[in-house]
């Protein structure tokens, strides 16, 4: 394998159909995963290595902030929206629903995204 990455999470979206069934990831013979979400409380993720292995989306936190970062031509470019789930921006809502989380509670953060995911699964 030409690169290893350590995301926090990774899922298959638009491919998962082709991971039913798989108890192990090769990477020689399996795609990439369709998004890796990264948290970057103290050091910084290297998309390089996501590059590499042709990760089409990378969500990263960090600084208190969610970023999109889609595979375009080699390279990420920072997106407000997302490849994966066109029919929402998810920057704005997390963001929104963190900040809400640090000044009124979990709770009513989770609340606020639950009914966001509800209306946008909805449309």
């Amino acid at each position: 394998m030409p690169a290893g990455i350590e995301p926090d999470n990774c899922f298959y979206v638009q491919n998962h159909h082709l991971m039913i069934g798989k108890t192990r990831l090769d990477l020689a013979v399996d795609p990439a995963p369709d998004l890796a979400i990264k948290v970057d409380l103290t050091s910084r993720t290297a998309r390089s290595a996501y590059v590499a292995l042709g990760v089409p989306e990378i969500w990263q936190y960090a600084d208190r902030q969610l970023r999109i970062f889609r595979l375009q031509d080699g390279d990420y470019i920072e997106s407000l929206d997302s490849g994966i789930f066109p029919q929402c921006q998810p920057t704005a809502v997390i963001n929104h629903c963190l900040e809400i989380c640090r000044t009124r509670g979990r709770g009513t953060a989770l609340r606020e995204f639950q009914a966001w995911m509800e209306q946008s699964l909805n449309r």
